[in-house]
């Protein structure tokens, strides 16, 4: 099964606390990234791949090294495909290249600067750090993340981050930090096209 998720930002000390932006409602960081690691860990086996869309881990108070990064990720199930966000960096992927223990014969990580494209149910799924704006699209949808508690007013615009509120279109709430199966995507997308043309 392939699931979906973006802006972990593990260590991320600023974010803790009601607030805007990215509520996190956390007493420390090692809270919040243990529910992370065990929203993640209940839903993904290692059979898995999960789509990882940007922002790993980030602390601009004491920024952790490579290593601690991956003592983090290296608790994850299943094999992670990462897409590049603004507050990851080169280094850390070679770092993680270089230290893939590997998964059913092939690389455990792969990684994508910019983005990918997947097919899921006849759909495209373009995923992306940033949001895009693509315009007139069939049977197209975006996932994304970057934008935290903030949601781009376009139905084919899916914020898949940890903070993000399409969250609350779902009909059975999740765990905070879960992925999302696609299955789960594309009944958020329709909840939000929904609301979207009543608004109107």
């Amino acid at each position: 099964m392939e699931f979906y998720i973006s802006d972990t930002h593990f260590f991320h000390t600023d974010l803790l606390g009601d607030n805007d932006f990215a509520p996190r409602l956390f007493e420390n960081t090692a809270a919040m990234d243990a529910a992370m690691v065990n929203a993640w860990n209940a839903r993904v086996d290692d059979n898995d791949v999960v789509y990882h869309l940007g922002d790993i881990a980030m602390n601009p108070e004491n920024v952790p090294t490579n290593q601690q990064i991956f003592d983090q990720i290296k608790q994850l199930n299943g094999r992670i495909v990462f897409i590049k966000g603004n507050h990851d960096y080169r280094a850390l992927f070679k770092f993680l290249q270089q230290n893939d223990p590997g998964w059913h014969g092939q690389p455990r990580y792969q990684f994508f600067d910019v983005g990918t494209i997947v097919k899921d149910s006849h759909t495209q799924l373009f995923l992306t750090h940033y949001p895009l704006l693509m315009g007139i699209v069939n049977q197209t949808l975006n996932l994304h993340g970057h934008i935290h508690h903030s949601s781009v007013p376009v139905a084919e615009n899916i914020n898949v981050g940890v903070d993000a509120p399409e969250r609350d279109l779902l009909s059975e709430s999740l765990p905070w930090g879960s992925p999302l199966t696609a299955a789960e995507i594309f009944e958020i997308y329709a909840a939000k096209k929904a609301a979207l043309a009543k608004n109107r």
